[in-house]
């Protein structure tokens, strides 16, 4: 385990390298987390009733990528990826895992997600806005909300991957 390479934070930089900083380490943490497990581990759910998996957060998170990146920030009308008739202002899907998803089609639709947010980020300013809930909205207020959003689902994730094998810490 451990062949993701996380990078850390910086110390002491300016606010969008601290904020993008922050923002990778959380996307590699929840890739580590998911690291070295098959198609079904990767399927096993948390505990029940509850059938929040690991594949089914990765695919949640590469919904919610497109969401804030793609749809609020850029103004794309991307659909939803794993529920095309889901309605696109409410980005809570992705979790239910369709039969014969894998772990490596999850991962491959999040990264490119990623990717497709980075290029949108690139040129643009803190204080450029898109719109949410009919408000103008910050990158950097998006930067914030996705950091949230991952250490949430990462707490959760340790969890769900020491259920599966035992595996903490990382």
């Amino acid at each position: 385990m451990n062949a993701i390479e996380r990078p850390m934070p910086p110390l002491n930089a300016d606010e969008r390298i601290t904020l993008e900083g922050w923002l990778d380490f959380h996307r590699a943490t929840l890739a580590m987390k998911c690291e070295g497990l098959d198609d079904a581990q990767a399927a096993v759910a948390s505990v029940p009733p509850s059938g929040f998996t690991l594949a089914g957060l990765v695919q949640h998170m590469a919904e919610v990528e497109r969401n804030w990146f793609r749809r609020v920030f850029a103004g794309e009308a991307a659909p939803p990826i794993y529920d095309p008739q889901a309605d696109p202002s409410a980005p809570d899907g992705g979790f239910t895992l369709a039969e014969g998803a894998t772990l490596g089609d999850a991962l491959a639709t999040w990264h490119t997600e990623i990717a497709r947010a980075r290029e949108l980020c690139a040129d643009r300013a803190l204080t450029d806005t898109g719109c949410f809930m009919e408000q103008d909205v910050s990158l950097r207020w998006i930067y914030v909300h996705m950091i949230e959003e991952y250490a949430r689902h990462n707490g959760h994730a340790d969890l769900v991957r020491e259920r599966i094998d035992g595996a903490t810490g990382v």
